[in-house]
């Protein structure tokens, strides 16, 4: 469904479930892959979803499961009716995990038929199963019967509904099932059923006697079945919601033929079912369908849960048993939802949306204030100061950073930082080094540890005397560093004075690289640390070296970064023409010299050649 102008389809799916007054939604027939999923579906503020989505065919069947955060939220979840599935970043299966993290009820060997296997069965994306304290939610899209090729693949998926839920309730699980079921229970449930009986020369009796229908009849209670019932479905485990409520409501179809508009007259079936089992009867107050609710050829079924419940002869409020166990009290909030209780096959853990977060809640939600702290002077000569060079591995380090400034980091960032990394003033632990690496690593001022760019940026602007932060920093002349008047030792050499803690301007080749650069780390005047490989000192900055000019300079850029003068002919006349001639080139510019250069060396025609020098003006960049 398209949005209206302005809307997204995050604002479009909190219409429908603030006009659905829902806190538990299933979809079925979504027809999406996981490509497909975009932020607006996924990062439903205050929901959370859960997707079964087909494996190999394109826009074909798929499932989704969403839950209100603030009312509800599952224990565990799995995807697939058979178990045979793994969870996101895990290769074991599961039902494979162990007891307390899977749902349980998993066909055992020889329940199944070996006609389809079961992991064919769960490649189409039909089934999302959701465990709550309450009760266990499956929901489901039962294959359709339209194709005979698809008649063994449906049964087999039958089958494995019907197993798995006795298999949950032999557990002493309650379960709810809801979903499309592509499955007409009795006479009630479809319109011009005599008709097509006779159009297809069948009787009552075995129209409800094909196997489908005869699972159905097995599966809930008052279900009429012909003759004997099935080995190991002696007793129904369900309760058809809906018709409980409306026993006797003709006319209260879920589904309606598109291509012969059969909606608005209402010619239709009722194929989509909430089920549950016996032992949370009770607790429903209300179940109907949302005929009224267009969008799709089906309509909306919905039951409503009462917000007190009897369960074990006790009365509970329905929040507490609905969430973790801690996060409801006697149906008062204990704590708050946060994104720790996202389970592994959430689609907000998708990589693609992980620790993201919607347009909305970026100029909505409250920005954390960072906290400071008072620098710390300087350290003197006797003390040691601490490294330039800091963590590179995103994690902060332990010492204390020697800065006032502080990183804090919010769950809805998809980035981590490190505060050593971005302010280049914290020190990273010492760790023991080999002996053959002692050499390198009492160097390392002159020979730092690499570092990103941004921390090369931000150490560059801190430990120069200047950032470049425009081109006009070419043209500024070097500023000679300035001295004091030399004093003469005693053994006749000049020595000249200077003042501690407070190194003189930095020279062209002790400033920050560039990005991408190799980082080359300063090296400071009270440091105590000297490289033992290197015999000669590193010299200093002489008056000798070559000051830019700066109007050489300017004219150098000038030429490079000024206007592109068009290159002409040599004679000087060309003159700017306009194509008009349909094609690629149709309204663009040019220009065109028309002087002879000279003899074509035809003779008989003697035709000169004329100088044409084709210049495009949207692409000076030398094509001619």
């Amino acid at each position: 469904v398209v949005p209206p102008r302005g809307q997204t389809q995050a604002d479009l799916l909190q219409a429908m479930f603030d006009t659905l007054e829902a806190d538990i939604v299933v979809m079925q027939e979504t027809k999406i892959q996981r490509k497909d999923l975009r932020d607006d579906m996924v990062l439903v503020p205050g929901w959370d979803v859960y997707f079964s989505l087909p494996k190999y065919k394109k826009g074909y069947s798929g499932v989704a499961i969403y839950t209100r955060s603030s009312k509800c939220c599952p224990i565990r979840t799995e995807e697939g009716i058979t178990g045979i599935l793994c969870p996101p970043n895990s290769s074991t299966r599961f039902r494979d995990l162990t007891a307390d993290q899977q749902i349980g009820g998993y066909p055992t060997p020889g329940q199944l038929s070996d006609s389809v296997d079961e992991q064919t069965l769960d490649s189409e994306g039909r089934c999302v199963i959701l465990e709550f304290p309450a009760f266990v939610l499956i929901g489901v899209y039962s294959p359709a019967s339209r194709d005979k090729t698809r008649v063994e693949f449906r049964q087999a998926y039958i089958d494995a509904i019907d197993i798995r839920v006795r298999n949950l309730v032999a557990m002493g699980k309650q379960v709810f099932l809801c979903g499309d079921l592509n499955i007409i229970r009795s006479e009630l449930d479809t319109a011009g059923l005599a008709e097509r009986l006779r159009k297809e020369a069948m009787t009552l009796d075995d129209f409800f006697s094909t196997p489908s229908r005869r699972f159905f009849d097995h599966l809930v209670f008052g279900g009429c079945v012909i003759g004997e019932r099935d080995e190991g479905r002696e007793q129904p485990v369900f309760w058809d919601l809906c018709r409980a409520f409306h026993p006797a409501r003709a006319g209260m179809y879920t589904c309606w033929e598109t291509r012969e508009n059969a909606r608005p007259g209402n010619f239709g079936s009722r194929i989509d079912y909430v089920l549950y089992s016996p032992g949370i009867k009770d607790w429903f107050i209300d179940s109907n369908i949302q005929e009224g609710l267009l969008g799709s050829d089906h309509c909306p079924v919905y039951a409503t849960v009462d917000d007190t419940v009897t369960l074990h002869g006790n009365k509970i409020r329905i929040e507490d048993i609905m969430n973790p166990e801690g996060m409801f009290k006697d149906g008062v909030r204990q704590r708050e939802w946060s994104p720790k209780d996202l389970l592994p096959t959430s689609a907000k853990l998708i990589p693609e949306f992980d620790r993201r977060q919607s347009i909305r809640d970026m100029f909505f939600k409250k920005a954390t204030p960072s906290s400071k702290t008072i620098p710390k002077p300087a350290p003197t000569d006797g003390q040691k100061k601490p490294s330039s060079v800091g963590a590179t591995s995103g994690k902060p380090n332990n010492s204390k950073p020697q800065t006032g400034s502080t990183v804090s980091m919010s769950q809805s960032s998809s980035q981590t930082t490190a505060p050593a990394a971005v302010t280049g003033t914290a020190s990273s632990p010492q760790k023991p080094l080999p002996l053959k690496r002692h050499a390198e690593s009492s160097t390392s001022t002159s020979r730092p540890q690499k570092k990103g760019k941004v921390a090369l940026n931000k150490e560059s602007s801190m430990n120069s005397g200047f950032s470049q932060s425009s081109l006009k920093g070419f043209f500024k002349p070097k500023t000679p560093t300035p001295t004091a008047n030399p004093t003469s030792n005693a053994d006749g050499t000049a020595d000249t004075p200077t003042t501690p803690n407070k190194p003189s301007a930095p020279s062209p080749s002790e400033r920050s690289p560039r990005p991408g650069q190799p980082g080359i780390a300063p090296i400071k005047e009270n440091d105590t640390q000297k490289n033992p490989v290197e015999e000669s000192p590193r010299p200093e900055s002489s008056s000798t070296e070559k000051v830019l000019d700066p109007i050489e300079s300017k004219e150098s850029w000038s030429k490079l970064l000024g206007k592109r003068v068009v290159p002409k002919c040599e004679h000087g006349d060309c003159q700017m023409l306009v194509t008009k001639k349909a094609g690629v080139n149709c309204g663009r510019s040019f220009f065109m010299c028309a002087r002879p250069l000279g003899p074509s060396g035809n003779k008989e025609v003697g035709t000169p050649f004329r100088c044409r020098t084709f210049i495009w003006s949207s692409d000076w960049s030398g094509r001619q």
